[in-house]
């Protein structure tokens, strides 16, 4: 008899855990708060605008692939992607501009452009992809979860090659030299929202992500991931039980019994898999101690971000499909949203217009623009009204507008802003954070929440508050290797 599953979220970290459990012969349900799969991988189409509310890079596009591979499939009739150029264009306030790109002439040629010898430029990615294949061979392809399993697979020997005695920052000053590229190079920690001159410098694997495996697009936008997942999900058999929110996981002794839901139906399940970050599993669903919640301090939030969506009426053709706007300050910038926890006064902002590469994105001769700036956490001690944010947004667009995108106002059409106090209430993220647990040298060496339960050993968690942490391909990995730890532990 199949044992039952219930993933409680459908983010693509419970998608990817469904998929893989349901392989592995287990009955899958998975119950969904909202009206549609995908968690923060969401879309929002007005006005013939169509936006990604949540992620919009794609990266490591193997490890989707195994999910079909594993059921006889090819990911390319689900999901079909193609890869951008140039990765990202980066602007900056004195006007230079800086492309990347993963083909080493070209990026010679973008570093000459600001001073910057290539031959450093090609030392650092030597460095970064030393660390992506230390870093990938275990932690990320083995599941690594806690000291122990780290100890046994890379032996003490090996710990000196995560360059542990630097943070990110300085990992890319040591062989970069232009400010350009500092800048560049250490906002490549935007992937797990978290500060390069916090993180220890081993999270300099991530530029070996782009330039080895490149940068990718979904067409029609990269909400047609959770499309292509729900079909599989649907030939597998997994159950989808959408407007569905879990209100409490019931227990008896140290084992989970299943789900009760808001409307107070219980579901009985053998197994479960929670797809809410831990702690906000532990406060609202198990309503734990708080002794035991301060024993999870150290995961504390990632940051979150200011997500704003502007419908224009033309085009800004100097844009690419990722443009970055640097603050002409970025250590500051870092210091005051990681330790200060202010809106910054001069904030980096990450930009995407999705129509240079897919014109069913917008109206004809017209631009969709999702514009992020990183902002800390919700901070409940000292909240922030949504008119704070709103000024915020205010200066965002004003530094837009000197920047080169002449009369941006004057030619939004359609706007639609989330704040993080809409953040934590749509995906009830721990204090409104978008990339989960932060990664932090001194408080959790970039490490997370193991995907088991220290409490029952039937509650497994998956997505960016566990190990490997954020971002879409981790989930994603993280989903298959959550499946993977509990067959094992279920043959024990």
């Amino acid at each position: 008899m199949k044992k039952n599953v219930i993933v409680i979220g459908s983010g693509l970290g419970g998608l990817s855990a469904a998929i893989s459990l349901a392989q592995d012969g287990y009955a899958v349900t998975i119950h969904e708060k909202n009206a549609k799969i995908g968690g923060k991988l969401n879309v929002l189409k007005e006005r013939g605008y169509s936006f990604d509310l949540g992620p919009s890079i794609l990266t490591l596009p193997h490890i989707f692939e195994r999910l079909f591979q594993r059921s006889g499939k090819r990911m390319s009739d689900y999901i079909p992607i193609r890869p951008l150029r140039p990765h990202w264009r980066n602007f900056f306030e004195d006007g230079t501009v800086v492309d990347l790109h993963p083909e080493p002439e070209r990026m010679a040629e973008e570093a000459r452009k600001v001073g910057e010898d290539p031959a450093n430029v090609e030392r650092f990615l030597k460095y970064s992809s030393d660390l992506y294949d230390l870093v990938n061979a275990g932690y990320f392809e083995q599941g690594l979860d806690t000291a122990k399993e780290f100890r046994r697979f890379y032996g003490l020997g090996n710990f000196l090659k995560f360059d542990l005695f630097r943070t990110m920052h300085g990992g890319v000053s040591r062989f970069l030299k232009t400010r350009y590229l500092q800048d560049v190079f250490d906002y490549f920690i935007k992937y797990v929202g978290s500060s390069a001159y916090h993180s220890p410098a081993f999270m300099n694997c991530l530029p070996t992500i782009q330039f080895r495996h490149d940068l990718w697009y979904v067409d029609g936008g990269l909400y047609n991931i959770a499309l292509g997942l729900q079909r599989l999900m649907d030939e597998l058999g997994v159950v989808v039980r959408l407007n569905s929110e879990v209100a409490e996981i019931r227990r008896q002794g140290a084992q989970v019994t299943g789900i009760a839901t808001r409307e107070g139906t219980f579901h009985a399940a053998d197994i479960l898999v929670s797809n809410m970050e831990v702690i906000p599993t532990y406060e609202r669903l198990l309503r734990e101690d708080p002794a035991f919640l301060r024993t999870l301090d150290r995961f504390e939030p990632s940051c979150s971000g200011l997500v704003l969506e502007l419908g224009l009426d033309r085009q800004y053709p100097q844009l690419a499909h990722h443009n970055f706007f640097f603050s002409d300050h970025q250590r500051e910038h870092f210091h005051t949203v990681f330790r200060k926890r202010q809106l910054p006064p001069d904030p980096t902002i990450y930009l995407v217009a999705a129509s240079r590469t897919d014109p069913t994105v917008a109206p004809a001769g017209c631009d969709c623009l999702k514009i992020l700036p990183h902002i800390p956490h919700i901070d409940d001690a000292h909240p922030l009204t949504r008119e704070d944010y709103l000024a915020f947004k205010e200066r965002v667009v004003d530094k837009l507008e000197r920047m080169g995108l002449k009369d941006l106002r004057k030619h939004t059409v359609f706007e639609h802003c989330w704040t993080p106090l809409d953040i934590r209430e749509q995906y009830y993220s721990n204090k409104g954070s978008i990339y989960g647990v932060v990664s932090d040298r001194f408080k959790n060496l970039a490490f997370k929440a193991p995907r088991q339960s220290t409490r029952y050993p039937n509650l497994f968690f998956v997505g960016g508050s566990v190990n490997p942490g954020g971002g879409m391909p981790m989930v994603v990995l993280c989903g298959q290797n959550v499946a993977r730890k509990i067959v094992d532990w279920d043959r024990c």
